[in-house]
């Protein structure tokens, strides 16, 4: 694991990994805890397309837990509004590294202001948690 400087509304890990490699790996840890990826946004192309401008390779994946999405919604249906989780993934500063992030679900979840739902959002950061030290 690289340094890494944090951010206030997610947690994230830079990776000695090629960014396909740490895609792979990424995709891999959140199966092993329940995710599927719902979208995938390839940031670079749709700038490349949309605004004919280069930017590194990154994505933005929206990943999923059924079981928590349900208990998410049945506990207050218009949470979807803060459904799925993203997950970026993007080439670090330095050659063969990769930089992958998460939303802080406690940060996501907490602008319910619903303290009876603060157990979802800590199994989903724990989960997360556990991706990210996993790649």
């Amino acid at each position: 694991t690289l340094d890494t400087p944090q951010i206030s509304y997610g947690l994230k890990k830079t990776v000695a990994l090629p960014m396909d490699e740490a895609d792979l790996r990424l995709r891999d840890e959140l199966m092993k805890e329940g995710f599927g990826i719902l979208t995938e946004i390839d940031v670079q192309a749709t700038l490349k397309k949309k605004l004919d401008v280069d930017f590194r390779p990154y994505k933005i994946l929206g990943a999923c837990n059924p079981p928590l999405a349900h208990q998410a919604l049945t506990s207050e249906i218009d949470i979807g509004l803060l459904l799925p989780c993203n997950v970026i993934i993007y080439q670090g500063d330095e050659e063969g590294t990769s930089v992958v992030g998460v939303l802080d679900p406690k940060v996501q979840l907490g602008i319910t202001g619903r303290t009876d739902i603060d157990h979802m959002a800590e199994d989903v950061r724990s989960r997360m948690e556990r991706v990210l030290n996993a790649i």
